[in-house]
This record gives structure tokens, sequence and C-alpha cells, in this order.
């Protein structure tokens, strides 16, 4: 094949082993179907043995669930980070159009979307981030489906590679779940949907790759919401025929990965008719057919017979439909076009790529950065200002306020208001809470710390609306695995998940990995991004906003800082650009120990708000929740840098009623929890007494509100 393949992506010893299984030259279609199947994106090839050791409850399946009660709440987080990077509208987009399409395989109504967002800070970056902003509230806004919550970070190693991570939350009764597994042969495979163009060929491989800086738009999918709230209706009706076995969304390789994949879980073949398959270009080759990625289509697999009832749906909602293939006895992969045979192959040799993983060692950085000292003389009030109006710390409600975070009235909790976002499952007593996070400066300092860090700050999101943590979906943002440093990166953050999720009992339902975020020689901070779901009783409720003036503002869990582990606090990069220093570690017995409290306080109708501190410190923690209240505040919160932004893990801020003081120390005594009365809520026009100085409240709102639309304006 000369040297097509290379071109495509494969190695040297790759096509040697192509040829060995085939046992001769693989012919031009064969090339491409392999490239696809056999890319980073959809073979997981420097991964799969390393994901074996997160503690997962459901393999191989378009999405994973937990229960709540008879309601299985599915859940997923994918990335589109490459397109993102080269059409930001459409990369974004179709993001969201792709992980709703997972989780609407699994036969859940989608009712919620989740955004974790990363970018640069130059002018193309600010190009980039308006146009993902408006791609997310573009097409989710369309579907009916509401954003509800989400991160936005900023950082000069995201400059040429932004992160768009997505997260889609779906609802179903346990009986109505969909399988993705092919249960026997001679059943037909459906096509439903938008008709198969070249838009978004070489997708999978495409994401598998560095960016080159060379014109890759042809490889970005081009979406269509309208078409995908029609496809949302008809993949929902059409599940509920008994004659329909198996589902499973066109997504990275399309017809080739969705059909193979779901044959090859069931030891099964399969026939695919490129002749059958809808098309609105013409002279589409076979490969171009195969792995397009465009929009909007789903891949059915039905009883003969049950395709008429599956037409019926598919014309009421105006989608395409065609039986594109069939499951066969055998362990084969054929591809035909007007009865001729253009390839026939092992299916299990296609699917199941080779493993690329090796064992590699702590690169040197970690020890370098771990003994750097982060010495700055500055003042406190002109750091704090500095802190406080970074675009990292304030308000983003610039963002949330394009997204229809409302609409299905199932909105408990709406963004800006707590750590973490419900949505209620209608006519019980039952929501779900949800909450996205991702820390890279944690991450880079120290993969393994870093990592379960972030699981446990997912954890405290949801216990600080008073919810129980029931599983998490990762994203694994990374760079190039090629590069013994990333890997190593990547090793210790799947093994501090792991460790995390097993501390709070908690499985991994599923997730992404994405890999070969470098280019221009700059890779991006390492990147993992957890998505969590967890059981609340609406009746029991709590947000992060200061309420009532005179309540008490208690710290509590570490009330002590530990000075000397700071390392990774914002308030660093935002001062002086500096990354170094240790980080906080978790400890598990005390983390469970402060959810038990936090529970019982809400149960108990203790406290008035609860709200976690992490991201910049115990100043920004309460600003946060005095801001969004509407309140002002006078307490005493530390006299130099590290006591007012520093980062530990373990640490909630509580409001309390002044007469409830006791009832609330007396708990916290009881369970042997550490607490500090910090301050106390006072009116908007008394300002921020911070103890070091006072500010004025209109000047802070203002700052905190507007920034990032002033930012955009630049």
């Amino acid at each position: 094949m000369n040297n097509l393949y290379l071109e495509l992506g494969l190695k040297d010893f790759e096509y040697e082993k192509i040829k060995k299984d085939l046992n001769r030259e693989p012919n031009e279609l064969e090339v491409y179907m392999y490239s696809a199947q056999w890319s980073e994106h959809c073979g997981y090839k420097h991964s799969k043995e390393l994901l074996k050791k997160l503690p997962k409850n459901i393999e191989n399946e378009n999405a994973g669930y937990v229960m709540i009660d008879d309601y299985a709440v599915v859940f997923k987080v994918e990335s589109h980070n490459h397109p993102s990077a080269v059409e930001p509208y459409q990369g974004a987009a179709t993001g969201i159009g792709g992980i709703v399409r997972d989780v609407l395989a699994m036969g859940a109504r989608p009712v919620a979307l989740l955004d974790s967002l990363r970018f640069g800070i130059n002018i193309k970056s600010k190009n980039i981030f308006e146009g993902v902003v408006s791609g997310i509230s573009g097409y989710g806004n369309s579907i009916g489906v509401p954003t509800v919550a989400g991160e936005t970070y900023f950082d000069e190693s995201y400059n040429t590679n932004p992160l768009v991570n997505v997260m889609c939350v779906g609802l179903a009764k346990k009986d109505e779940l969909a399988s993705s597994k092919a249960n026997n042969a001679e059943k037909l495979y459906v096509y439903v949907g938008s008709k198969t163009g070249r838009d978004g060929i070489h997708g999978a491989s495409f994401a598998s790759k560095e960016l080159s800086g060379k014109d890759d738009r042809p490889s970005v999918q081009v979406g269509d919401p309208f078409s995908e709230k029609n496809l949302i209706e008809a993949t929902l009706e059409i599940l509920k025929l008994k004659g329909v076995l198996a589902c499973q969304d066109m997504g990275a390789a399309g017809i080739l990965s969705s059909s193979s994949e779901m044959s090859f879980k069931g030891n099964l073949g399969c026939e695919l008719y490129m002749d059958k398959v809808p098309l609105r270009e013409e002279n589409m080759k076979p490969w171009e057919i195969l792995l397009s990625e465009s929009q909007e289509r789903m891949l059915f697999l039905v009883e003969p017979g049950e395709e008429k009832e599956i037409e019926k749906i598919a014309k009421k909602y105006f989608l395409d439909y065609a039986v594109i293939g069939k499951t066969i006895e055998g362990e084969n992969i054929r591809i035909l076009k007007e009865g001729k045979v253009l390839s026939e192959m092992p299916i299990s040799s296609l699917v199941d790529a080779p493993s690329m993983y090796r064992p590699t060692e702590e690169p040197l950085y970690i020890k370098e950065i771990k003994n750097k000292k982060f010495e700055l003389d500055i003042d406190l009030k002109t750091a704090f200002y500095k802190i406080i109006s970074n675009i990292n710390i304030v308000n983003k409600s610039w963002i949330f306020e394009q997204y229809d975070y409302k609409v299905g009235t199932n909105t408990l909790i709406t963004p800006g208001k707590a750590d973490a976002s419900v949505v209620w499952i209608k006519d019980t007593n039952k929501g779900i809470a949800i909450t996205i996070d991702g820390n890279g400066l944690y991450s880079y300092i120290d993969p393994y710390e870093g990592s379960k860090n972030i699981v446990f700050e997912a954890a405290r999101n949801l216990v600080s609306v008073g919810a129980k943590p029931l599983g998490i979906t990762d994203n694994m943002n990374f760079g190039n695995p090629e590069d013994d440093m990333v890997m190593w990166q990547f090793e210790k953050s799947i093994e501090g998940l792991s460790e995390a999720c097993k501390n709070l009992n908690i499985p991994v339902t599923g997730g992404n990995v994405s890999f070969y975020n470098e280019s221009e020689n700059m890779a991006i901070l390492p990147t993992p991004v957890i998505g969590m779901v967890g059981e609340i009783a609406i009746d029991k409720m709590m947000d992060m906003t200061f309420k009532n003036v005179t309540d008490k503002v208690y710290l509590i869990g570490k009330v002590e800082l530990n000075k000397k582990k700071i390392g990774g606090s914002i308030y660093q990069r935002i001062l002086s650009n500096f990354i170094g220093g240790e980080i906080d570690k978790v400890d598990p017995e005390l983390e469970l120990k402060l959810y038990e409290a936090i529970w019982d306080l809400i149960e108990n109708e203790v406290v008035n708000s609860v709200h976690d501190v992490f991201k910049g410190g115990l100043t920004v923690a309460v600003l946060e929740s005095a801001l969004n209240g509407g309140k002002g505040f006078k307490g005493n919160l530390g006299n130099s840098l590290e006591e007012l932004f520093g980062e530990n893990q373990s640490r909630f801020i509580l409001t309390v009623p002044a007469e409830k003081t006791k009832v609330l120390e007396d708990i916290l005594k009881s369970k042997n929890i550490a607490f500090k009365n910090i301050g106390e809520v006072m009116p908007d026009d008394y300002g921020f007494d911070l103890g070091f100085d006072k500010f004025d409240f209109d000047e802070l709102k203002d700052i905190y509100f507007n920034s990032i639309q002033k930012y955009m304006e630049e």
C-alpha cells in the first residue's frame, strides 16, 4: 500500500501485525478501516491496560449508570478537544450531540448537560472560548436538554489545545435500559437518522494525533440540533419495541465502529452493505461511507420483521431509515457493495487494537518542582485585588447565562448558587446531584495525589448540597502518550482515581481518554476531569449562599492551614506564574467523617449554607458565598497570603443562626471535628471586613460578576 498506512497514522509494526492477522496484504479499504479502529480514540492502545485498574460496575456499554430507587441514572463524559481547536462552534456543538447519543443509546432520556472547559490566554484562545460557549448553547438549548453546571479554567498551557469535555446525564427505569451487545446471528442492523456525508471523516484518527496546524476542518463534524431532537424522541420510541435488541450511537469511526463493536461484544461476525446507506453526497467511496462521522445517526440491532415498525417511527420524525447489514455466525466482518465482497477479515483483529502500554519511571521534574519555594514581596491588598479579579476566580455567569439551564423544569439548583446542581426526578422526592471538576495544576505537581484530590473535591461539591456520592465518570486529558513523562502522569493519575473511588466506595461507571493534546512543543497540563452524580432528598437541599444577617460563619475540618502543603494553590499561579511545592494529601477518614457531619447538620436544619473551600482558599470561598447571596461579611481570615488563599483539603465553611451555634458545636465535638468561628454575615452596605482590610460591596460585586465580560470586550 506504499505509505498510505503511515499517512493514516499506523506504525510499521502495526502494519506488519495486520498482514500477519490477515495472512495477506490489506487492500486500500482495509487500511482505512484499521487506521480508524486502531487509532487511540477507538482502540485505547496506550490506556486500556491501565483502565482495568479502575473499580468499574459496568463493562463495555455506551455509558454507565447508578441506581436511585427504581431509576437508572445514566451518565458519561467525553471530549471534543481537537475539533474545538479547529472549529470551535461545531466542535463544541457536536461534542454535545455525541455524548447525548451515548446516553440515549442506553435507553435513557437525557435530562442534564455539564461542561468542563480549558482555554489559553491569548487572542486565538479568546476566539476559541467564545466559539465553544456559543456552540454549547446553540446546540444544547435547541435540543431541550439543560446545561446545569460546569467549570472553566484559563492557562497558557491550553493556548493551542483547548479542552472541551461534556457530560450528559440521563434517566431511565432499570427495565428500560438498552444494551450495545449483539446477541444472535441473522439479526438486522438498521440505520436511523441523518444522511451520511463526508464531514468528520478521519475524525477518530484526527483525535489521535497532535494538532498539526494544517487545515483539519474536514475532520470536524457538522451538527444539526433539530435532527438530534427528533432522533432523541425517535430512539426512545424505537427502544420500546420488543424486537429491538441493541443500540449504539454512530460516533467515532461511524458505521464501522458501531457495527463491528456490537458484533464483537456478542462473539459474532457481521455483514455491511455500502449501497444501502443513505447518502447526501455523490460518489462516496466505501471507506468514506464506513468512516464518516456525520452526526445524528443511530444503529439498531433488530429482529427480522421489526424493521417495518422502525421505518414508521423514522418517517414520523423525518429521519432516514435503512437496513444496512446483519449479524452472522463466525468471527468475520464482511463489507459488500452491490453483492460484491470488498473486504472480509477477522472482526477481533479489527476491533481489538494492540496494547502499547509500557512501564515508565518518575520524571525528573517531579522532585524539582516539589522543592521549589514560593516567595513574593507584595502587600495583601494588592494581592487581594489581583486574585479576586482573575478570570479563574470570578463568577462565570457570562458563560452559563447563555445556556438554557431551566428547560424541562427539573433544575432545582441553578448555576452559581451551589457547589453542585440538582435535577429533580419527577413524581418522587429525590433528585440527582451533579458536578464536574478538574485541576491540572494539582495533577502536574503530583498526578497520584492530585487525581485523588479531584475525586474528593467532586464529592465535597455533592456533600455541600446535601447529596451522597454514587459514582463517577472520568475524562483523562493528557499529552502525547508516546512520551514517557506523559505515560507516567497518566498511570499515576489512574491509580489515584482508583484509590479515591475505593475510599469512597463508589464505582467508575465509564469515561473517555483524550491523548495527544499538544502541539508546537507545548503539552497541556495533565487534566483528568471527574463527573460525579449523587442522590439527594429534594426537601433537604442546601446551597452556598449567605442568607441571614447575623448568621455566624464557621470553618470546619482542617481549620489550621498546613502552610507546607499548599503547592498548586491557584493564587501562586495568578501572582507569579508559579507551579510547585507539595500539595496537601487527602485524609479519607477525615473526609468521610466530615461528610457524615454535614449530612447530619443539614438533616437537622442547623445550617443555612454549606460551601467547600478549595480553589482560591478561604478568602475566595467566603466571597463566593457572600456575593452570590448579596450579603456582606465581617471576620478575620488571616494575615498572610498562605492563610488567605492557600489551599488545603477537607475544609468547609458553614453559616448557622446565632441561636444554633451551640447545637452546631456540640454535633461537631461529638464527631471529633475541628471548627472555628471565622466571622459573621453582614448587610451588603457594610461591605467586606476580612480582618486585614475592609472593602466596598459594590466594587467587589462589579469585579466578581462583570470581569469575564470585560475580558471578552478587551
